[in-house]
């Protein structure tokens, strides 16, 4: 096929699989009514809408690539990485997921335990389980769980008050190290993808070391356009990946359509070498 212009691809996004507010089929249909022709649903660290997402995408004509958004560990700190393109019934992926599931499970159940014993609320982990409903159990969910109990009066309350960093609600777990995030990804056949950059409040130099690492673990590249990227701050994510000559990619990073900074297929336009699509669609 030919390669999609920008704005006709979206390569991360989330369902209610995780922590979006659309069903995989109802996220599709909203692309459908876009400009999008090739998609990937990243949810966080589960691939329980890829199937749903693809028969729903055939069903429209849309090019659907298989997603995930890991939670990883770079020296202390939280990473995500996006892998894309790879074979999700590799048995190794299943058990990785399984642990990954487990780690949010437990994190989950200690951040209710920490709230409730500073008097914020109880109940707090059934409730937050009702909102993920079949999908993954994360700290959006306690913030909803929060605003239906008149705790807070918006989930960012909610975060700035409980669960964001350094609050209460802030549980760390022992994620995967990004090594081993990455390892997985290319022993499936993927390509992998550091998520948002510019989100881990790190330095440019720091982050240089980031994808040194990354790289040299197998890594193919990194996000350089996303919500909330400043044009000076693109600018130097793209010459980074120039010197490392290393592939870009892009997407809105949709959770819900209530989120008006964000539309699926919308993020700055960019004019970069070597965009990640352009291998996914080969």
């Amino acid at each position: 096929m030919m390669i999609p212009a920008i704005g006709q691809f979206d390569l991360h996004m989330h369902s209610n699989v995780s922590d979006g507010t659309l069903s995989p089929t109802e996220l599709v249909q909203r692309i459908s009514k876009t400009d999008v022709k090739v998609m990937a649903l990243t949810d966080h660290d589960t691939l329980g809408g890829l199937a749903e997402a693809k028969v729903e995408a055939d069903r429209h004509g849309i090019q659907f690539i298989n997603g995930v958004e890991l939670t990883c560990d770079w020296r202390g700190r939280v990473i995500h990485l996006v892998g894309l393109g790879f074979d999700s019934s590799s048995d190794k992926f299943e058990s990785y997921m399984d642990h990954l599931i487990q780690l949010r499970y437990q994190r989950a159940e200690k951040i209710a335990e920490r709230l409730e014993k500073r008097g914020v609320a109880r109940g707090l982990f059934d409730l937050a389980k009702k909102y993920a409903g079949e999908g993954q159990i994360g700290r959006p969910h306690f913030a909803q769980a929060l605003l239906e109990l008149g705790k807070v009066e918006s989930m960012q309350e909610a975060f700035d008050k409980y669960l964001g960093q350094g609050c209460a609600g802030d549980v760390k777990a022992e994620w995967p190290a990004i090594e081993q995030s990455i390892a997985l990804i290319k022993e499936a056949g993927g390509v992998a993808i550091l998520a948002h950059p510019t989100k881990y409040k790190m330095t440019f130099t720091k982050l240089r070391e980031l994808m040194s690492d990354m790289l040299s673990a197998g890594a193919d590249g990194l996000e350089v356009s996303y919500p909330g990227v400043t044009p000076g701050h693109q600018h130097e994510l793209i010459k980074l990946a120039d010197r490392a000559n290393c592939w870009v990619s892009a997407g809105s990073d949709f959770h819900s359509p209530d989120q008006r900074w964000t539309a699926l297929g919308r993020y700055p336009h960019f004019d970069a070498q070597r965009v990640i699509v352009e291998q996914l669609c080969a």
